[in-house]
């Protein structure tokens, strides 16, 4: 739970959210690699002024961290577009809806309309793409999946609740299809193990052998991708 944000004197316009965990020993410093938010965790009866100054000590550390995030931009006719790992070139065509031909993506005339059009494209796309595969992993695992959820989500790419309904990140239609694919196996190994247990990964590698490079891939790339504004 955020107890206070406190706008650091020495990174005018940096704001730090304060928070307390019963679990937390230490102070912890955290830039969120998917939208750049700062957060300090800190034990539940640590002074808050310590934990402020704590802070404005990692200063330089925080400017680092954040000059490294990527840069937001948004859709427009002439720039590119990732699609399953593809940057596809935007387009104005004769078409009444987007349209893939090889590196370029073709897409009604009208910029007013442009990132909703896309948004629409790729949520269908990433639909499609991800219930096949979570049906795929389900049935190797054996174990049935209620139904699938597609979110704009910022803290995490997929999730699994305790009734077996899945829910992921339409932005994964813009990761290779291997990441993609390495997220669906992630989820349904939840199916067996709800945890992330040793036993928890055995499922997730007898599912999908050698996720390990499009596990990395996410969390190196994974910040560009939410860094795609398709909405103010």
């Amino acid at each position: 739970m955020t107890i206070q944000d406190h706008e650091l004197r020495s990174l005018p316009g940096v704001r730090v959210a304060l928070k307390r965990s019963a679990r937390a020993r230490r102070f912890a410093l955290r830039v969120s690699r998917v939208d750049g938010a700062v957060t300090l965790t800190l034990p539940p009866r640590a002074p808050l002024a310590e934990a402020i100054a704590f802070a404005e000590g990692q200063a330089d550390w925080l400017a680092r961290a954040l000059a490294q995030m990527p840069q937001a931009r948004r859709p427009a006719f002439g720039a590119t577009l990732p699609f399953e790992g593809v940057e596809c070139r935007i387009e104005a065509g004769a078409v009444r809806a987007p349209r893939l031909e090889g590196a370029r993506l073709i897409v009604p005339a009208g910029e007013e309309r442009l990132a909703l059009r896309l948004e629409t494209f790729l949520k269908h796309c990433a639909r499609a793409r991800l219930q096949a595969a979570t049906e795929r992993h389900a049935a190797a695992l054996g174990r049935p999946f209620r139904r699938i959820t597609l979110r704009d989500t910022r803290s995490r790419w997929g999730s699994c609740a305790p009734d077996g309904s899945l829910s992921y990140s339409w932005r994964l239609i813009m990761a290779p299809p291997a990441v993609l694919d390495y997220v669906a196996a992630h989820e349904v190994a939840h199916l067996a193990q709800m945890n992330h247990s040793p036993a928890f990964w055995a499922e997730v590698a007898r599912l999908m052998p050698g996720y390990e490079p499009h596990r990395r891939w996410l969390k190196r790339e994974g910040g560009a991708l939410q860094a795609i504004r398709f909405r103010d």
